[in-house]
């Protein structure tokens, strides 16, 4: 189990997470919602070790780390997709996946790769591609496919539907669902919560670095402020048709996949 106990982190002089403890349960999504400033992206990073949290305790599968180190995280099976994909443009698809296997033998390299072509095949053809000719829907295949190149037990999603397509998000989520149900832990961070709440076995609500709220994700779709408040599709409006027919859709898509 992925753990945090009392998580104190920010930037410079000022703390952005306030305490924060939750778990991630392998074989289990949690989803985290939150309007833009709560601090989500920032507890990715903290867990990820791009930021060292100044007080608290991280463990993984009762292995306390000592934080701040992206190495450390990776050997103790976390992998971080960041928001924006932030693939290297200039290298090949296969370059790329590469490096998401740098913690790994030479001779584990291609086993690895192929599984990942087993996950996405949209890849195959473009092996030899630069990544930054890739589509967006690509590039974030791309981005998790690198992510998952190390063998992760716990992988974290910052917004994984950004700027793509409805048809191109029901994949990314079909896979999503597929990595719980091959015994990952889950952490997602997705601007439709609601399409995230869906599919989730626990979720969160963080407000200002601080957890106000937690339960099932059905639990906080059935929240009326929950659902008034923090739950939007992109740029469409809370509420509006567009984003109702639009998550309708998603949800619907992803429906015989759901396991909460």
């Amino acid at each position: 189990m992925l753990e945090l106990t009392g998580i104190h982190a920010g930037y410079e002089n000022r703390d952005v997470l306030h305490g924060l403890s939750f778990s991630v349960p392998p074989a289990a999504i949690v989803a985290v919602v939150g309007v833009n400033g709560a601090g989500k992206s920032t507890t990715l990073k903290a867990i990820s070790g791009l930021l060292r949290a100044r007080r608290g305790t991280l463990s993984v599968d009762g292995r306390v780390l000592r934080g701040g180190s992206a190495v450390e995280a990776v050997r103790a099976g976390i992998a971080h997709v960041p928001e924006g994909r932030q693939v290297f443009p200039d290298m090949t698809v296969r370059e790329n996946l590469q490096l998401g296997g740098y913690s790994v033998t030479t001779s584990t390299i291609k086993g690895r790769i192929d599984e990942v072509l087993g996950i996405f095949p949209e890849l195959t053809a473009r092996l030899g591609a630069y990544a930054g000719s890739l589509s967006g829907g690509q590039q974030q295949m791309l981005a998790i496919g690198r992510g998952l190149m190390s063998d992760p037990r716990y992988i974290l999603l910052d917004e994984p539907s950004l700027g793509l397509a409805p048809r191109v998000i029901a994949r990314i989520f079909e896979v999503i669902v597929a990595l719980r149900e091959a015994g990952k832990g889950v952490l997602l961070v997705e601007q439709n919560g609601q399409l995230a709440l869906s599919i989730a076995q626990q979720a969160f609500l963080l407000e200002s670095g601080t957890i106000t709220l937690t339960g099932t994700g059905a639990e906080l779709l059935a929240n009326a402020e929950v659902v008034d408040r923090y739950l939007g599709v992109g740029t469409a409006a809370p509420g509006s048709a567009r984003q109702r027919d639009w998550t309708g859709m998603l949800i619907a898509a992803l429906e015989p996949l759901k396991f909460v």
